[in-house]
């Protein structure tokens, strides 16, 4: 029987979003007659994790659907025994950068993939704690049920499962490594506000997240389009394409992804830094791997606690942090569009040796581009006045430090790809026990 993981990575309540997945889940199985694993990796405090729990806890039984619900303490026992199984070199770093202090998007999801090995599953479907699904005549549109029709299959016979092919009749043989559907709703980075308040700022400011040989023709595009998702159409009927995606319908956090995808290539663990769970996206697509989009966006929204105050500054120097690390990730990118089909191997496997090599070259890449972006944003952010004008001390202040950390996550990043191979199969070979602070049923 295939089994799958439903995956959550949450640091806040969200009892509304586990009891929601726990019907995906059962759809799935009554639906498709797989083994559903909902995993929800939880790194809120006691009272937080308490009300998650309690969801966990009321959910109904259902057949083919085990849940597993792992506090901070639950999951460092379980990285700490595959690090240790995997002999890799420097446990302690190993374990800070899959289990980091500050909040890490990169780092959560690689922790899902490692959980999601562990429990013996052959693929991962994402989701996140700030969503909705779209609802037609009182059904919630499900991804996995997109997902379950092409993932891992070999391409040519998931043609039957979608609504129109672009397929490559020479990539047949290929399996589909990732499905995913978009979203609609607001912007999924949160800065819609620096629009409402000066749209040229706006502008000036996201042209900052393209890639710097681009023209000004592609850059002004390229705003357009960046963090709108699938705008605000909704859902009507089921439409899906099967072919090489495009990476601006691909979407973290309404995906499936073929464990001989995520078991090659980690994200980047860095730390408070938005947009870092993207890069083995781009590995699939450059690698010209065929994939399958569809039209069950989920529906995004914030929650009030990056509006305002501390979590304001937060989250927009999260924001930050995710420009600067552009510098270092598009050499990468750009290495793999140009190896493109050579990123495979003899079974259409990704390669992980050329990827790795990318990373290490990128790690000394001249941070003068960073210097001007911090300008840019300097000035931008005093324009606006107001609380912007205060984000930019903090980051004056720490411009210096946002420097190095964006350097650093990039070597930091190599290391654990090192260590990647090993820890997959170690977590394989471990398994996932209960514990104390965790729920499995």
């Amino acid at each position: 029987m295939q089994r799958v993981c439903l995956a959550l990575p949450t640091m806040r309540p969200c009892p509304d979003t586990i009891v929601d997945l726990a019907e995906e889940a059962a759809y799935a199985v009554a639906t498709f007659g797989v083994e559903v694993h909902l995993l929800v990796l939880d790194t809120t405090d006691a009272a937080a994790f308490a009300k998650n729990a309690d969801a966990v806890a009321s959910l109904t039984p259902t057949p083919g659907v085990f849940v597993h619900h792992l506090g901070n303490a639950q999951q460092r026992e379980f990285l700490r025994r595959v690090i240790e199984r995997s002999d890799a070199p420097d446990p302690e770093l190993l374990l800070d950068l899959m289990l980091p202090q500050a909040v890490a998007y990169g780092s959560c999801v690689n922790r899902l993939f490692l959980g999601a090995a562990a429990l013996g599953c052959t693929s991962a479907h994402l989701r996140n704690d700030d969503f909705d699904y779209q609802v037609v005549d009182g059904r919630k549109m499900f991804p996995i049920h997109q997902e379950l029709l092409s993932i891992g299959r070999p391409a040519g016979e998931a043609v039957a499962g979608v609504t129109r092919s672009e397929l490559d009749p020479a990539d047949a043989d290929k399996p589909v490594m990732l499905v995913s559907g978009s979203f609609i709703g607001e912007l999924n980075v949160d800065i819609g506000e620096i629009h409402e308040l000066d749209p040229a700022v706006y502008r000036e400011v996201v042209r900052l997240w393209a890639p710097p040989v681009w023209s000004e023709e592609e850059k002004d595009a390229m705003v357009d389009v960046s963090f709108k998702g699938a705008g605000s159409e909704p859902f009507d009927t089921d439409d899906s394409a099967l072919g090489v995606p495009d990476i601006w319908d691909v979407y973290m956090c309404n995906i499936a992804l073929d464990h001989r995808a995520y078991e090659v290539l980690p994200l980047l663990p860095s730390t408070e830094t938005i947009g870092s769970d993207y890069a083995l996206l781009h590995a699939l697509v450059h690698a010209k791997l065929p994939g399958v989009v569809h039209n069950r966006h989920i529906v995004n929204y914030y929650t009030p606690e990056r509006r305002t105050g501390a979590g304001f500054i937060s989250y927009q120097l999260r924001f930050v942090k995710f420009l600067l690390s552009m510098l270092y990730l598009y050499p990468v990118y750009g290495g793999m569009i140009d190896l493109g089909r050579g990123l495979l191997d003899e079974r259409h496997g990704l390669k992980v040796e050329p990827i790795l090599g990318l990373v290490r070259g990128s790690v000394d890449w001249d941070r003068a581009g960073n210097e001007h972006c911090l300008d840019v944003l300097d000035r931008s952010y005093r324009k606006l006045g107001g609380k912007y004008a205060e984000l930019a001390d903090v980051v004056a202040a720490r411009r210096q430090q946002l420097l190095d950390e964006a350097r650093e996550d990039a070597g930091r990043w190599a290391v654990l790809i090192g260590a990647w191979a090993g820890m997959a199969t170690a977590a394989r070979a471990e398994g996932l026990r209960p514990g104390a602070d965790g729920a499995a049923g």
